[in-house]
């Protein structure tokens, strides 16, 4: 379920606090061919499924950096900040992708808001964020990434 806050001033009140957990969402084939025709990377781990079941990963996988550009509509599911002017993904910290998304698997973001400061016109927030795959122990990815809010 989405948090929703008005304004940076109710968003400071959630530093330090977990962002909770939101619904699993599919990474299918198909989204992992359409991330391969815009970025041109045809890898054949990542877009042909018969050599790809006679890899390491005994199937396509996606690619790790598809995973990460799936985490701002997973964040928005768990936070909507509304109430400011502008949003910006500001960059990340640390990015590790411990475990393959292999293709039909679902995925699914756990969040916590580390830490907020002030900048010019605004706020930056940063996030701790774990991408889990169903069934799976390890993460698809753990990453620390920075937003900023302005007024």
């Amino acid at each position: 379920m989405t948090m929703t806050v008005n304004g940076v001033d109710e968003l400071r009140k959630l530093a330090g606090g977990d962002l909770g957990t939101g619904e699993w969402i599919e990474v299918t084939q198909e989204r992992i061919n359409t991330f391969a025709d815009a970025t041109g990377d045809h890898q054949w781990i990542h877009v042909d499924a018969e050599k790809a079941a006679e890899g390491p990963f005994g199937a396509p996988i996606a690619h790790g950096y598809l995973t990460l550009s799936l985490f701002i509509p997973l964040f928005t599911e768990l936070l909507d900040v509304q109430g400011v002017t502008t949003k910006v993904n500001y960059g990340l910290n640390k990015v590790r992708f411990p475990a393959p998304v292999r293709a039909g698997s679902r995925i699914r973001l756990s969040a916590s808001l580390a830490a907020l400061e002030d900048v010019p016109g605004g706020v930056q927030i940063t996030v701790n964020g774990t991408i889990e795959i169903e069934g799976e122990q390890k993460p698809a990815a753990v990453l620390q990434s920075l937003s900023r809010f302005y007024v």
